[in-house]
């Protein structure tokens, strides 16, 4: 082999390794986009579910106006939330809040023996479980794609293809953040 083929060969695999590189990223990139539309898929039904609790316990509690507002509130905000962290907020907020309301509804046990609203429970718990599957799996993804875009060699594609880290859907800690339960 000549120099010149030698330069032809090296360039052909350095623009295989550049393309299987770029798509890998971009498949990556891809599968962070779906995940996190699965999770907005799951907070979209927790969301529809919420406004049929609080009527529920305001059968039974008019008078905790307050806790209501405050569910409402943090309801709208996370519908409203644009970015990754913003929505992570948003949706800690509005567990903290449903917290509140489970709590309110501890102090009626004609609430707590309502079929409707064990039923709400059930589907709200259901809800939070699927909503923390998607969170793991989003998480996982964007774990491959920042190491994808930090590591060596791919770190060059990244960049001159701008390929960005992605932020992760974190949420507080386990010990702090448990799925909304009433006892019986």
């Amino acid at each position: 082999m000549n120099t010149i083929q030698i330069i032809i060969v090296a360039a052909a695999l350095v623009s295989l390794w550049t393309v299987v590189l770029y798509n890998r990223l971009v498949n990556l990139r891809n599968r962070v986009k779906e995940a996190f539309a699965d999770i907005e898929v799951q907070l979209k039904r927790r969301y529809d579910l919420i406004p049929n609790l609080v009527e529920a316990v305001k059968g039974y509690a008019s008078h905790e106006k307050g806790v209501f507002e405050k569910v409402t509130e943090a309801r709208t905000r996370a519908m409203g939330a644009q970015s990754v962290h913003e929505k992570a907020e948003a949706e800690n907020m509005l567990s903290q809040t449903l917290k509140s309301l489970f709590a309110v509804s501890e102090n009626y046990p004609d609430l707590k023996a309502s079929t409707n609203f064990l039923e709400l429970q059930r589907e709200l718990r259901d809800a939070e479980d699927k909503i923390q599957a998607a969170r793991r799996f989003y998480n996982t993804v964007v774990m491959a794609l920042n190491t994808g875009i930090e590591s060596f060699p791919g770190n060059i594609v990244a960049r001159i293809f701008n390929f960005k880290l992605q932020e992760f859907f974190e949420i507080e800690e386990a010990g702090q953040r448990e799925t909304p339960k009433v006892k019986f």
